[in-house]
């Protein structure tokens, strides 16, 4: 969809959580959906386009978790280090959907493979913004036991991103599983605290008390609805918000 000439972003510089299971698409079980891929790209697109400044954090989990089913039994440092592994895999594959898309992108990776992406610096990743490239962070933290939730809120607070935008396969924060439970109710609004308390799976308990801690808001949304991420930016009250 083009993006429409009067509308203007209310955020200046945002960070984009994806899951690897985001780059599955509505049919994979495994790998990535190329297509699904482009429309996530496109979505990006959209908001870069109104002179958003666009960080991206996306998971492995399509291709191995460290704490997955496939791990059980491994070297948790050894599993950790093959989930960081596949981040850089997919936030490569997404680099390459958003070129198609014509956004120039940088992929900054927390572990050194200078072949296939930039180390990251954190006042080289600020100035790729500036320059209005679209920043894909890879590889988490760089960090054992430390997930790619904690690497968003993290690196949210390096660069100074207004916001976290989490996408995921909900429109929101349920007090239940929605696609298992239908009677779950959703939350229009949540504090960190509330999400701590209830032990609501949006992300880990880690994130939580970092974005906390930094005053980083959170808006959690249906990635699957296109333009949502679009209305977003534009000052639409979409999914649900975790704040102070």
């Amino acid at each position: 969809m083009p993006t429409k000439k009067h509308e203007r972003a209310v955020y200046g510089r945002v960070l984009l959580k994806l899951s690897g299971e985001a780059l599955l698409g509505p049919e994979k079980t495994f790998g990535i959906d190329r297509a699904f891929a482009d429309y996530l790209a496109d979505e990006i697109r959209e908001i870069h386009a109104l002179g958003v400044e666009v960080a991206v954090v996306v998971g492995g989990g399509n291709i191995f978790r460290g704490v997955s089913d496939s791990a059980v039994g491994m070297d948790r440092v050894s599993a950790d280090h093959m989930g960081m592994l596949a981040t850089v895999i997919n936030a490569l594959a997404l680099q390459d959907a958003l070129e198609r898309a014509s956004v120039f992108t940088r992929v900054l990776s927390a572990i050194e493979m200078r072949q296939v992406a930039e180390p990251f610096i954190r006042r080289r990743a600020i100035r790729h913004m500036e320059k209005k490239r679209v920043v894909i962070f890879a590889a988490g933290t760089g960090n054992p036991y430390f997930s790619t939730d904690t690497a968003a809120a993290l690196r949210a607070a390096e660069v100074g991103a207004q916001i976290i935008l989490k996408g995921t396969r909900v429109d929101g924060i349920y007090d239940a599983d929605p696609r298992k439970h239908p009677g779950a109710r959703r939350f229009e609004t949540l504090t960190y605290l509330e999400v701590l308390q209830k032990e609501l799976k949006v992300m880990d308990s880690t994130a939580i008390a970092l974005c906390k801690d930094n005053g980083l808001p959170i808006i959690v949304y249906d990635l699957r609805q296109k333009g949502s991420l679009r209305r977003i930016v534009t000052g639409e009250k979409i999914g649900t918000l975790v704040e102070e």
